[in-house]
């Protein structure tokens, strides 16, 4: 197993089973992505700067976070949803955007903890459970920590000093990846539902 599969291996499980459907919302795709799957950050490389390797680093959470690239950020695509609309299904099996939101959450506070250097939660492996959690009635304080848990990680990653960035470069991009994946289905079932506004999308 290569280093950026053998990063990735440690911060998540080995095989995530993602359920996405773009082409025909009814019919649900499986895609499972490994730790050599397709990077979208191509940040993974180590610098020769330190602050070259900072700043790809904190790119890779900041772009995912709140600032608009190459794709929508998180806060925009979660911002001035009702509960209700959070809790939202669109009847094919899909997840609702409440349960992606404790999905991003889970797995960043996880990743955190480890790059922290603090034993994260007990988890029991099934990664569908990160899903679960989600209670409609908590969707304001979902919005809220996810902001939190994603400003935490860009502190993070502005005080580390390039040892531990350049080890850690190919999770945090792989995380990045994970975050932009599933802000793009939020916003595809936002479409679904009719709660998008174009004008918040990338131009």
């Amino acid at each position: 197993m290569g280093q950026a599969a053998t990063s990735l291996a440690k911060s998540f499980p080995s095989r995530l089973t993602f359920h996405i459907s773009l082409e025909d919302h009814h019919h649900e795709t499986n895609r499972r992505i490994s730790g050599s799957g397709t990077v979208v950050f191509l940040l993974c490389a180590k610098s020769k700067s330190a602050n070259h390797t900072q700043e790809h680093s904190a790119g890779a959470t900041a772009h995912s976070h709140n600032q608009k690239d190459w794709f929508v950020d998180a806060n925009t695509a979660v911002a001035g949803l009702t509960p209700e609309q959070a809790n939202w299904k669109d009847g094919s099996g899909n997840h609702s955007i409440g349960q992606l939101t404790v999905h991003l959450i889970f797995w960043n506070k996880r990743n955190l903890a480890k790059f922290k250097g603090e034993d994260p939660a007990k988890f029991s492996g099934n990664n569908e459970e990160t899903f679960s959690s989600f209670d409609n009635k908590k969707w304001t304080a979902a919005v809220k920590e996810l902001d939190e848990v994603l400003t935490a990680w860009e502190k993070e990653v502005e005080v580390a000093d390039d040892k531990k960035l350049e080890s850690w470069a190919s999770t945090i991009a792989h995380i990045g990846t994970h975050n932009a994946y599933h802000v793009g289905q939020i916003i595809f079932i936002r479409k679904l539902q009719g709660s998008w506004d174009p004008e918040k999308g990338v131009k």
